[in-house]
């Protein structure tokens, strides 16, 4: 709750909530603290982790969430895209997508379960799918990235951004603020996601924005 408000007062776009052991846990997300949060909060609220039904989404909307973001368990089964935009729209639906080059292949591929099991899912097939079946923005997590600091993934989330037409955020890899400019730039990004760098205050989020001001990128100061 400390970061989320934190966040709300540097400036922060949106708050994304992942329970990223939930699935492998055989476990719902934390309604609760989903709960506290949401009361601390007045940016845009995304919860994911353990959703598999409209009855797990609804129980996260009545707790505070603005959308939901679902991975596995769309895998698994892919109508819950269909089933729950039908019910709460598309704006409600984020499916995440953790992704990973496949070096016999030399494609992309997603994973599920946090990113610990492989599938036969090529990525962009994947975010085009989910795209047709209702989704209204894609989480492109990259997993080759992810922790080191060296940058976005560019050419799977390009290739993703020019397949869909629903906003895709890039996550995974940031290191740098000259990192966000490229992955708005290069790669046509509409919103980027980062953690440790934010939690640990290695890039202010206030001081981010002004850099990617600066640099002419549309940003919500």
């Amino acid at each position: 709750m400390e970061l989320a408000q934190r966040y709300v007062f540097e400036g922060a776009d949106e708050l994304v909530f992942l329970d990223i052991t939930a699935t492998n846990e055989n476990r719902k997300t934390f309604a609760d603290l989903v709960l506290q949060i949401a009361k601390h909060i007045n940016i845009p609220f995304t919860v994911g982790g353990g959703i598999s039904s409209i009855e797990d989404a609804s129980r996260l909307l009545e707790a505070g969430a603005d959308k939901v973001s679902i991975n596995s368990s769309a895998v698994r089964n892919p109508t819950l895209v269909d089933d729950l935009a039908d019910e709460f729209g598309s704006q409600f639906v984020v499916v995440a997508i953790d992704t990973k080059r496949n070096i016999e292949y030399n494609s992309q591929h997603v994973f599920t379960h946090g990113g610990s099991k492989p599938t036969n899912l090529e990525t962009v097939s994947w975010a085009t799918e989910v795209y047709n079946r209702g989704a209204g923005e894609i989480l492109l997590t990259s997993m080759d990235t992810d922790g080191a600091k060296n940058g976005f993934a560019k050419v799977i989330t390009k290739a993703v951004v020019e397949a869909i037409n629903i906003p895709v955020i890039a996550s995974g890899g940031a290191g740098s603020m000259l990192h966000f400019k490229e992955i708005f730039e290069e790669a046509g990004a509409d919103a980027a996601l980062a953690a440790s760098i934010f939690h640990f205050g290695e890039i202010p989020i206030p001081d981010l924005k002004q850099y990617l001001s600066k640099q002419q990128i549309p940003i919500r100061l």
